[in-house]
């Protein structure tokens, strides 16, 4: 299997930021186009629905992995046959039996949540969904190592058109809830061939005992990690089914869904170069140190204006776009989303980096005290706040970046107080003047868009005066990688 100088991951890892961000912007426009116009067609309380049941099938699928493919990813020789083969039939006896449970206990499910037949097959087809998918995971793996985001991003450019196009074309039709179905079902389906005719890899039942020793010597303690974040994220949404009606876990999905755009548009695509980059770099410190400071400054400089934007903003698109007037509830709890969001896109990349050089023992104990912290803090908060309470329990929890920051210090050395001075300063100018300009200016959605346009400019000036020097060095590294 090919490995690879800090030379060819210097280079891969700008050609896959910019294979991911360049080749997603414009699906993901159409995703958030999709997605808007299904917010306007259908009810909080059908929204809630397939809020609740995708926490279900997430919950499922951290029992389905114990691990193995970060392993394999994060893995400093080279990978054999035998170390897929065994990964893959270890993942298969998992996942085979996790669906066949799930699909057993679909009616109990739907009485839990009262469900209707609806939401029902929803429920199962996002289980096959979720079969579908584990068989995708070796030829991802072997993509994804070798820093080959050209690839994969084509299979998640076409289940995305896929999957909107089906959702909702069928909402359009009346379909409701089953929309999600249908479109669940041609997702994993078209997913599945487009990744084994782009990364073909012959599947294999083996088993290795030693290998699989090795393997889940960091495996497990990594999906640690991933199931605590089940019991801090899914399993708590779970809860909520039970105490809150669907309509306010619409308000809940609507506000986290829209909060988190930045980081899927961003940091999503960041962090899934990352991790593999890292795990390259990770016998020499100089060059990680400066590659996470790279990562974090790109990250932040683009997610903390957009983040800052939308929360001054979306008041105002609520209120000019008739059918999502049924939304305003939710705008207190997109704010405090919001915050925990700009604050996670500084700990997610620094957990990653901890991950990557095999710190996975301090990321656990991390997980272990956010999701005890999430647990103690949220259920109180819904008490006294209602279903705002969630969000406001969420962004109390996630000023613990502090520690965070502290601990990777102890590994890595980097210097994350420059990288914010320019993000920040220009972020709270930027966000002072839309607030103040926007209660004077807009007064329609026209005039909504010229205050985004009128948000950029300032942005960009504003960087441009404090951090020039960074982001023209950052930018000539970045054309000169690309000219090789």
């Amino acid at each position: 299997m090919e490995e690879l100088d800090i030379a060819t991951v210097t280079k891969r890892s700008i050609h896959g930021v910019f294979a991911l961000v360049s080749r997603t912007f414009f699906i993901q426009l159409f995703s958030l186009g999709v997605i808007t116009v299904l917010y306007a067609l259908l009810k909080e309380s059908e929204i809630g629905v397939f809020y609740v049941v995708s926490a279900s099938i997430a919950f499922l699928s951290y029992f389905s992995d114990i691990g193995l493919a970060a392993a394999l990813i994060q893995k400093k020789e080279a990978l054999t046959e035998e170390d897929l083969k065994t990964t893959f039939t270890i993942q298969q006896i998992l996942v085979v039996t996790v669906c066949l449970i799930a699909l057993l206990l679909s009616g109990f499910v739907g009485n839990m949540y009262k469900l209707n037949v609806d939401g029902v097959h929803l429920f199962q087809a996002l289980v096959a969904g979720f079969f579908l998918s584990s068989l995708k995971t070796i030829p991802s793996i072997l993509l994804e190592r070798n820093l080959r985001f050209d690839k994969l991003v084509i299979p998640q450019i076409i289940e995305t058109i896929v999957f909107n196009s089906t959702v909702l074309f069928c909402a359009l039709k009346g379909y409701g809830v089953m929309s999600y179905t249908y479109a669940v079902l041609a997702r994993g389906i078209v997913g599945l061939l487009t990744i084994y005719l782009i990364a073909p890899w012959r599947m294999g039942l083996s088993f290795s005992k030693t290998v699989a020793k090795k393997l889940l010597s960091f495996g497990i303690p990594f999906q640690s990690n991933s199931v605590l974040a089940l019991l801090k994220d899914d399993l708590l949404i779970l809860y909520l089914g039970t105490v809150l009606p669907f309509s306010q876990l619409g308000y809940i999905g609507f506000a986290q869904k829209w909060a988190y755009t930045p980081l899927r548009l961003i940091m999503d695509n960041m962090i899934r170069i990352t991790f593999p980059s890292f795990s390259r770099l990770a016998h020499d410190a100089n060059h990680l140190g400066k590659a996470i400071e790279k990562s974090l400054f790109a990250t932040i400089s683009l997610i903390f204006p957009a983040l800052t934007g939308l929360a001054i903003l979306a008041p105002y698109f609520v209120h000019y776009i008739p059918k999502y007037q049924k939304w305003e509830p939710a705008l207190l709890s997109l704010t405090f989303f919001t915050i925990n969001a700009g604050l996670s896109s500084l700990s997610t990349p620094l957990t990653n980096a901890l991950n990557a050089i095999g710190k996975v023992k301090v990321t656990l104990y991390l997980m272990v005290f956010w999701t005890i912290a999430t647990w103690v803090f949220t259920p109180v908060a819904v008490f006294l706040f209602g279903f705002n309470g969630v969000a406001i329990a969420s962004a109390f929890i996630a000023t613990s970046v502090i520690g965070v920051v502290y601990l990777v210090k102890r590994y890595i050395v980097f210097n994350l107080t420059q990288l914010l001075i320019a993000p920040t300063i220009a972020t709270l100018v930027m966000g002072s003047v839309l607030y103040f300009l926007s209660k004077i200016l807009v007064t329609n959605l026209l005039t909504i868009f010229v205050m985004i346009g009128i948000g950029m400019g300032i942005y960009v000036g504003m960087m441009m005066l404090l951090g020039r020097q960074q982001i023209i060095a950052d930018a000539k590294a970045i054309v000169a990688s690309l000219k090789k």
